[in-house]
């Protein structure tokens, strides 16, 4: 074990130790009261970055001592009171040569395996697993393109409930939780030992998925894709948080990282695919209206209370009302489509993302609850999946 590591271990505990009763016992992959350094590593990049950060901290502290060092001795030395005269001379070929070159080879030594390190970063090639990872206005939503796992998509909401987080000049009325903020309703699953590759992308602003045990923080930019990768060593679930500045639930965009056994991870992925063939809709089944407005309730409350609020008045200046909204009082079609592909505005400054991740009976079947809810009464009041169905394959 390298120095820079029994360092990190030996803080990692004190922070540990340090910590209130009820996180005295190790959490893996998320921060702990009283902290005093980096999490603790889970893949090689992390363990390269703590031992940079410790290296560089120790080569910043050396010349730190050595240069106040030599500058407070020499003004004590050679203070007036003890007769000295100040010097005469006006430069030195010698100290500007020193001065330029010293500096010159420390930056190159701390260069070079910085950039080792920052060449490793992007290296995506040979993944194991790729998982693509959309940010939106205020979730996450995961698709697995390649490897174990190919076709499984879901999205991952905070699942901290509101009443531990409060309002402005709210109390929240329930104690918070260890994880208050950074646990989700959908976790990732990936298997131990094993390079995951993540793609990068937003539908709305600019987010960045980040998790600290990994040595991982990548933006995810609307309109371009990036991608990163980590190679988690530690069974263990980890625990990280969109890292720009995205809106005003940016607070409440966590992403956890569930690392498992090769086993348990092909177990996982069994019941998933159960589960999303049990989910699977017949597109050609007709709903009836009280079904779709019950289901459309639900999908409502998940994904489009947060913009639109439980009220549908929406947030003036910010997000659109659906009340008495005219593209819900309009015609089907036009609300299909904004569902599916999404819609700038030129009055708000927030755009409406497409929801194409959304099923066909759940796009039905929101589209069904929003147009006979609060004041709606619209004409075509009813869609069925097969519509959906429809205008996604034009």
């Amino acid at each position: 074990m390298t120095y820079a590591k029994r360092l990190q271990a030996l803080m990692f505990g004190l922070a540990i130790s340090a910590s209130i009763p009820a996180l005295a016992a190790p959490v893996e992959g998320r921060p702990v009261e009283y902290q005093l350094n980096l999490q603790m590593p889970v893949t090689k990049i992390a363990s390269e970055i703590n031992d940079l950060h410790t290296w560089m901290m120790i080569v910043c502290m050396v010349i730190f001592v050595a240069v106040f060092g030599v500058m407070f001795y020499s003004v004590f030395k050679h203070r007036r009171s003890l007769g000295h005269k100040p010097a005469t001379f006006h430069e030195s070929t010698a100290v500007e040569i020193a001065w330029t070159v010293v500096p010159f080879l420390i930056v190159i030594v701390m260069a070079l395996p910085a950039t080792k390190t920052v060449v490793a970063m992007k290296d995506t090639s040979n993944a194991d697993i790729t998982i693509k990872a959309t940010g939106m206005q205020w979730k996450w939503g995961y698709d697995y393109l390649k490897g174990e796992g190919e076709g499984i998509s879901f999205l991952s909401n905070l699942k901290t409930p509101r009443s531990q987080v409060g309002a402005p000049g709210v109390e929240p009325t329930e104690a918070r939780g260890v994880n208050y903020l950074m646990e989700v309703d959908n976790e990732i699953y990936v298997p131990v030992n094993k390079k995951i590759r993540i793609v990068l992308t937003a539908n709305d602003v600019i987010h960045a998925w980040m998790i600290p045990a990994f040595g991982v923080k990548q933006d995810a930019i609307p309109g371009f894709v990036r991608d990163t990768w980590f190679k988690a060593e530690q069974i263990g679930v980890y625990r990280g948080q969109c890292a720009e500045l995205c809106g005003k639930e940016h607070a409440f965009m966590p992403i956890v990282v569930n690392v498992v056994s090769d086993a348990d991870y092909t177990k996982w992925v069994e019941g998933e695919k159960k589960k999303m063939a049990a989910l699977a809709d017949d597109p050609s089944k007709v709903w009836t209206i009280d079904e779709l407005k019950v289901k459309g309730e639900k999908v409502y409350t998940t994904n489009c209370v947060v913009c639109h609020q439980a009220n549908g008045k929406g947030v003036p200046n910010a997000f659109a009302a659906l009340d008495a909204s005219p593209v819900v009082l309009g015609a089907k079609a036009e609300q299909i489509n904004v569902l599916l592909h999404g819609q700038k505005s030129g009055k708000y400054p927030t755009e409406m993302p497409g929801w194409k991740q959304l099923s066909d009976s759940d796009i039905a079947a929101v589209i069904t609850y929003t147009r006979n809810n609060w004041s709606n009464k619209a004409t075509e009041n009813i869609v069925q999946p097969a519509e959906v169905l429809a205008a996604r394959n034009k």
